[in-house]
């Protein structure tokens, strides 16, 4: 069995997370697949934020839904000097420090990659509810991501920690796959069982250390594995060993190579 390689927040080990370079550069190293948290702005924009505040990722202050992008659009997201890594210029470029909107990473990304795939997540709660899916799916079937790829399979993968944001996006896109993410394994859930509209379990490394049969309860209910966020090569072995089927990555380059992809 082979085991998807997703990039988290792109290749944010060596760019800055959810930057258009991070993106690339994980295209660049092979990721089969990149994951992006999106939050709306004020005006109704979809944009690559994981964070309710914007002053960890950049030199500003604020609440992303409570911000219009051009008001996004004046700070700095790349970390600064001890994220980002191009020290041959004092100043990181827009690729590094421009607000990220989801439009402009996929329509970059369906132009670097004619197979790369996209785990995306709502994030809740929020002031938006329900128009946070709306627009994504409006979105989506934009760029024609609903419909599958080529060889059949999904180009989209639809997260959420929220089961109800999950129960909107199944009616709102059917035949999407859909991702529970889960920090810890309640005892309800330790069987593998999930809601009817989820397809993929998305857990935490910690979860999987703490239950690594879960992976096969999971298998036989059904449902595919996501794991994230899985940095040392350690728990790359312990997703192998468990059978995961998806391993979400700041170091896509580093899994890969554990994994012995060439």
């Amino acid at each position: 069995m082979s085991i998807m390689v997703v990039a988290h927040r792109g290749s944010n080990k060596d760019e800055p997370e959810h930057s258009l370079a991070a993106y690339l550069l994980a295209v660049e190293e092979g990721a089969d697949g990149v994951e992006c948290d999106v939050r709306l702005s004020a005006d109704g924009t979809l944009v690559c934020v994981h964070d309710r505040r914007v002053s960890r990722t950049s030199d500003g202050r604020g609440v992303v839904s409570a911000l219009t992008l051009p008001e996004l659009e004046l700070h700095d997201f790349s970390g600064g000097p001890s994220v980002w890594r191009d020290f041959e210029d004092p100043r990181p470029d827009e690729t590094r420090s421009r607000i990220l909107t989801l439009r402009t990473m996929l329509a970059t990304m369906l132009d670097a990659s004619s197979t790369v795939t996209f785990s995306i997540e709502t994030k809740h709660p929020t002031r938006y509810g329900a128009y946070v899916e709306q627009s994504l799916v409006e979105l989506l079937e934009y760029f024609g991501l609903l419909r599958p790829a080529k060889d059949g399979s999904p180009r989209v993968r639809l997260m959420s920690f929220s089961s109800l944001a999950l129960r909107r996006m199944r009616k709102m896109a059917p035949g999407t796959p859909t991702v529970l993410l889960m920090g810890n394994l309640h005892l309800w859930r330790k069987s593998g069982w999930l809601p009817r509209d989820v397809d993929i379990a998305g857990i935490s490394i910690e979860a999987l250390r703490k239950h690594p049969g879960y992976v096969a309860f999971s298998h036989a209910k059904g449902h595919q594995v996501h794991v994230w966020t899985v940095d040392q090569p350690a728990d790359v072995a312990l997703c192998v060993e468990t059978g995961v089927d998806a391993i979400i990555s700041n170091k896509p380059a580093m899994v890969r190579e554990v994994l012995g992809i060439a």
